[in-house]
Order: structure tokens, then C-alpha cells, then sequence
């Protein structure tokens, strides 16, 4: 018997075919507060942010809820084939408050089973920036020149900040996790709740992007929807960092 070789998206990954999800929505977590803060940060110049606790740790703005609510609003508003029927989500409180007020909301519509299970994968979060952590651009111009340097030199795609991740270490784990859901959630529709870099690096992976494709593509915007469909043992993008249902 001939041997199927498995793929994700065109690339091989071991003996049998890779399963996929129906529908795959990828979504970065509400406005937090460390974005209000470097927001007000770059507008005046500050060196530093008011914010002493983990990453980990920081929650969502009051803004950042209500673009949660909106998007459970959108989820309940999807045809069914479409509403999420497993969701895995980026340990970090501002994704889980996000997906908690989501499907809260989502949920009160009638949209999705009420106490949907949510998944937390370590996989999802943000990317880690080691010694650069909570510090503004200017900051590590100051205090770090020749790191600064180095960014600019080596690119965003392969800079690795010492103590942290640069986003190819980010896609290699984006890459294990989508293996893991296509086994796990063959023929579903699946939601990610996660970040900025990890919402990139899944279109990086999934839609076979080079190096200029990913930079020209921007940040992520909070609460923006994401969508592959399957189709011809693919995921195929159709919707891109989406924001029309938070106005």
C-alpha cells in the first residue's frame, strides 16, 4: 500500500494526512492595559510605563471588554457551520478575559453551548521579549543601543532579544500547535484566542508568507477576526485582521 506522507498546509509532517478543522478563526486578545500605556507612552515620549506586574498578568482595558462583547456579538451573528465549537486560548489574562467575555456574550445569544470549554496552550501566548520587556522604543535606545542596533540589522523576523523570542521561535511553536488541532479538532470549526505575533506567525505558517509578505502586513489589530476555511486538504484565508464588527 502506497504510504500517505501528512502536510500542514504543503508541508510535510510525518506518515499519515493531516486533519484539519472545518473553519479556523484566529483572533488577538482586546485592548489591554499596557497597550493604553505605550499608546500614551510613544504620544508623549515617556521612557517608561506604570506597569509592574507580569506580562502574564495584565488585564484588559474597559475598552478591551467591550471589543470582547462586540465579538462575541459577531460569533453569535456567523452561520452555524461557522460558530466555534472548540476554543484555545493563550493562558495570558487579557486573552482569557477576552475569550470568557466572548462567549459569555456569545453565548446569551444562544450562538454557542452555554460553559463552551476553553483550551489554554502555553503555545498561544505572547512572544516573550526578555530583557526588553515593558520598555518603550526610546527606552532601549537608551539603555540598550547595541540591542537596538542589532534589531534593526537582523530584521524583526529572525531578531531574538537576549532572555527572549525572536518570531521564528514564535512560529515553531505556532507550528506544533496546529498539528496538535488538526488531530484533535478534525472537522470542526475551532477559534484561538492569542497575540499580536502569534495571530501573525499562524498566517505566516498557514499561508506560506516570505519574509517582505509578513512585514508588509502591519500589526494585528485588538478584537480583529482572522479566517481559514478547509478546503482541498488546506486551509484557504478568507478574512484578514477585521475590525468592521467592533464599530
Amino acid at each position: 500500500m502506497a504510504e500517505l506522507s501528512s502536510t500542514l498546509n504543503g508541508h510535510r509532517t510525518g506518515r499519515t494526512s493531516l486533519r484539519l478543522p472545518s473553519v479556523l478563526v484566529a483572533t488577538r486578545h482586546g485592548e489591554s492595559l499596557a497597550n493604553v500605556e505605550f499608546q500614551l507612552a510613544a504620544e508623549t515620549g515617556a521612557l517608561t510605563v506604570p506597569i509592574a506586574s507580569r506580562d502574564a498578568d495584565i488585564p484588559l482595558s474597559l475598552h478591551g471588554q467591550a471589543q470582547a462583547q462586540a465579538l462575541g456579538r459577531w460569533w453569535a451573528g456567523l452561520p452555524a457551520a461557522d460558530r466555534p465549537r472548540a476554543v484555545w486560548c493563550s493562558p495570558y489574562v487579557r486573552a482569557a478575559e477576552t475569550a470568557r467575555i466572548a462567549l459569555a456574550q456569545s453565548s446569551g445569544l444562544g450562538a454557542v453551548p452555554v460553559g463552551l470549554p476553553v483550551r489554554y496552550d502555553e503555545r498561544l501566548r505572547d512572544r516573550e521579549l526578555g530583557v526588553l520587556e515593558m520598555l518603550t522604543a526610546p527606552a532601549i535606545e537608551k539603555e540598550y543601543p547595541a540591542e537596538a542596533a542589532r534589531r534593526r540589522k537582523m530584521g524583526e523576523l529572525y531578531y531574538r532579544p537576549p532572555g527572549g523570542e525572536s518570531f521564528l521561535d514564535v512560529a515553531l511553536r505556532v507550528r506544533s500547535l496546529l498539528r496538535d488541532l488538526g488531530e484533535e479538532e478534525t472537522g470542526q470549526p475551532v477559534l484561538l484566542v492569542a497575540h499580536d505575533c502569534t495571530v501573525l506567525m499562524i498566517r505566516y505558517v498557514l499561508d506560506r508568507l516570505t519574509e517582505p509578505q509578513l512585514l508588509e502586513l502591519g500589526p494585528v489589530r485588538n478584537c480583529s477576526a482572522a479566517r481559514w476555511r478547509s478546503r482541498d486538504g488546506r486551509l484557504h484565508p478568507d478574512l484578514w485582521n477585521a475590525t468592521g464588527h467592533l464599530s
